[in-house]
């Protein structure tokens, strides 16, 4: 069998692995589940994310992705390695190229990390890109003229954000407040509030449900079901989107003060760009409720969704890897 060019979205949240000719063929929760006895590995993707939280004594559910960087290094080498085999890409004779995405301004050690998984996994060459750029790529922005495009990838661990032109970064910034931020604000405000411990899982499911950033005309409720802090018993209390977005307001302010932060620093002809073309969210949180909205009316710059924001990165690794010359080799 002939190896193919693949694309992957190493997400602190999701890996999607697109394979080239074939598009997106794998979009799977980056968890791993290990017999802390043995070592070995028990169940990885959908199958371990579905007993995160609930594991007894000897499973533990590990997440090897921390804010869009490598925090275990094995498990992320054992996530690769099952994804891979399961989508049978390359052989021991045949072996693919990979061009795989990081946040932008981490460091040379956690992008060189980061490679270094890759290779281990079998690839034949791997290239590492930044993921705004990848995101833009996928979002549709025709970033190799010289006009300034922004995009701001909110993802699982990071919020990525970054002015290009020319086929590369201008200027961009990366702040550890996104997705799973959220889903911490959540378990914090429930908890002060309520006295009630929730879970991960259900924070997510929250702040998908009825999670908004700007007030809407109508206000949505959700029953939460969690552990009584103060009783210890089970318990069920109604929150509401209101409450939603009171307990993201500060995550939310510190995006838009990295995003004016990116802005302030942009060459005056791109700003101008910008101002004409707007802004592209991309990434999980770019679905939040109200949020380019809510974006638009603190920036005073037009803002919008890409049409499928959470296949971005891994769009544009396809479409990366159809033109080889937008990847710095």
């Amino acid at each position: 069998m002939l190896s193919k060019d693949i694309g992957i979205d190493l997400g602190t949240v999701n890996v999607l692995i697109y394979v080239k000719g074939e598009g997106i063929v794998l979009n799977e929760p980056s968890v791993i589940v290990i017999d802390e006895d043995t070592k070995d590995v028990i169940a990885v993707g959908n199958e371990a994310n579905s007993m995160l939280g609930k594991t007894p004594g000897k499973l533990k559910a590990i997440k090897p992705m921390k804010d869009g960087v490598i925090a275990n290094f094995d498990m992320v080498e054992s996530l690769l390695e099952h994804f891979l085999k399961k989508i049978k890409v390359g052989s021991k004779l045949s072996k693919p190229r990979i061009l795989i995405c990081c946040p932008s301004n981490i460091t040379e050690v956690e992008k060189n990390a980061i490679k270094e998984v890759a290779e281990r996994t079998g690839a034949k060459k791997v290239f590492v890109e930044e993921e705004p750029k990848v995101a833009a790529v996928g979002a549709g922005l025709d970033i190799g003229k010289p006009e300034g495009n922004m995009v701001v990838d909110i993802g699982g661990g990071t919020t990525d954000i970054a002015v290009l032109s020319l086929g590369n970064i201008v200027t961009s910034q990366s702040i550890r407040t996104a997705g799973n931020t959220f889903d911490q604000n959540i378990i914090e405000y429930v908890k002060d509030k309520y006295k009630l411990l929730i879970g991960e899982k259900t924070a997510e499911s929250i702040k998908i449900t009825i999670g908004r950033v700007k007030q809407g005309k109508t206000k949505e409720k959700m029953k939460v079901k969690g552990r009584d802090l103060v009783g210890g018993l089970p318990k069920t209390i109604t929150v509401t989107s209101d409450e939603i977005e009171e307990a993201l307001k500060e995550s939310i302010g510190k995006i838009v003060t990295a995003i004016k932060v990116v802005l302030e620093q942009t060459p005056p002809e791109l700003s101008a760009d910008i101002i004409e073309k707007g802004i592209v969210l991309t990434g999980g949180g770019a679905l939040l409720n109200g949020l380019p909205e809510f974006l638009h009316e603190e920036l005073k710059v037009p803002v919008r969704k890409a049409e499928d924001p959470l296949s971005c990165v891994a769009e544009g690794t396809g479409m990366m890897l159809e033109k080889l010359y937008y990847i710095d080799k």
